[in-house]
């Protein structure tokens, strides 16, 4: 009895207890390859398109196109609480395959066009959009709440590093075979993520036959998060930032502007910046031992915003790669915190919806974030852009922590 009491108190604190659980990590695999292939497609995409046409607003109008993406997320939380979530995984992501055979078959026959890069990304992304909730809805399905938050953090670390993966698998394979075989490359990893969630064992269907409207359904999770003591300051506090600094995509332009380099230093750019992603998702296990969580947002946030000042004022590359590493693991931090609260405080019935919601926010905020800033770029240039943006981010931190009191009070003990 005793030591069954020890196994199951060693099953709650051990993070490696995840990989014993073969749901799990069928739905880890499909969602390393799925980040993988979109991380591949949109900087494949990107920087042809800069080498192609030689606009930053090009790049900046990328994020225009993914705006049709929004009401899309918000339908997609809505169907993956009322339909099978593995299902939906799976028929969103092969759609996004074929259309990446699509581009690799007209690179290959030289017909490759930057209208045809723009549908794709438009019509891929409200695909993405329809499942983007159906994986995480699918977390809690999977692994029990004593293991949740390491769960997330994993999730979150993994994608990280698929991030650094994919530069790397990018900058070699473009350089070295070009667009066509990069593309070909992303659809091959696509399509296995989209086997992968078939073989998960777990029921994907809802727990609560719903029959509602949509509309209703959507106004029922929108009540949800607006209610809710935390989110709706935390998600302002996000797109704040977010808006006005948002760089990840558009690092082919501050290759070019701050440091004269093209796919090479784009793809360093992005797994410099993913490292340091890795390092802050890895912090969240340490987190636990400091209750003030949203003290830790918030100081999180303004590190962040200083270092956005200081790329931008930055002409040294290697130092450029450090700046932009902590960029990462400031964002990453708080990124995981915000994920794992949306997991702990909502119901299964309304998790797909609460999870769109989140998405919605993020996502909007960074094609409103990519639009800006690319387009400012065009005008004043990365460096200034970034130092704005460092200095208005500044700004939405002493904002929130005036009139939004909740989150520097907010306290979370994950012992």
């Amino acid at each position: 009895m005793a030591d069954s009491v020890q196994q199951s108190n060693q099953e709650q604190i051990s993070p490696w207890a995840l990989f014993t659980r073969l749901d799990f990590f069928l739905l880890w695999s499909s969602g390393v390859a799925m980040n993988i292939s979109m991380l591949l497609r949109t900087l494949i995409s990107s920087q042809w398109l800069y080498d192609t046409t030689g606009s930053a607003a090009q790049l900046g109008l990328l994020g225009v196109v993914q705006l049709l993406q929004l009401p899309m997320a918000l339908y997609g939380g809505s169907l993956a609480d009322r339909l099978d979530r593995k299902k939906l995984m799976v028929m969103t992501q092969l759609v996004g395959s074929l259309l990446l055979v699509i581009l690799t078959i007209l690179a290959l026959g030289n017909n490759l066009n930057p209208w045809h890069i723009f549908a794709v990304t438009g019509v891929s992304g409200m695909v993405n959009m329809l499942g983007s909730s159906a994986r995480p809805a699918m977390l809690p399905r999977v692994v029990p709440r004593s293991l949740l938050t390491y769960a997330i953090t994993t999730l979150n670390v993994s994608s990280q590093l698929a991030t650094v993966a994919g530069p790397i698998v990018f900058w070699q394979v473009f350089d070295r075979l070009g667009v066509a075989a990069s593309f070909g490359v992303s659809a091959g990893i696509s399509l296995l993520s989209t086997v992968l969630p078939m073989l998960i064992r777990t029921s994907g269907k809802p727990e609560v036959t719903a029959h509602q409207s949509t509309w209703t359904s959507l106004k029922e999770g929108t009540l949800f998060v607006m209610r809710h003591p935390l989110l709706p300051g935390l998600y302002f506090l996000d797109m704040g930032v977010t808006v006005v600094s948002f760089y990840r995509q558009l690092f082919p332009v501050f290759a070019r502007q701050l440091y004269g380099l093209g796919a090479e230093g784009t793809g360093l750019l992005n797994t410099a910046n993913a490292t340091g992603g890795i390092i802050g998702t890895f912090a969240v296990f340490f987190a636990g031992r400091f209750a003030k969580k949203g003290v830790l947002v918030l100081a999180g946030t303004l590190v962040y915003a200083v270092f956005l000042i200081a790329f931008g004022v930055n002409r040294s590359f290697p130092l450029g790669l450090f700046i932009v590493s902590i960029l990462g693991m400031t964002d990453s931090l708080s990124m995981t915190m915000r994920l794992t609260i949306v997991q702990l405080t909502t119901p299964d019935q309304l998790l797909g919806r609460a999870s769109a919601i989140r998405t919605f926010a993020a996502m909007g905020s960074n094609n409103l974030g990519q639009v800006e800033v690319g387009m400012l770029s065009a005008i004043i240039g990365a460096g200034q852009t970034m130092v704005l943006g460092g200095v208005l981010s500044v700004l939405f931190v002493i904002i929130v922590w005036r009139f939004l009191p909740g989150i520097r009070r907010y306290r979370y003990d994950d012992n």
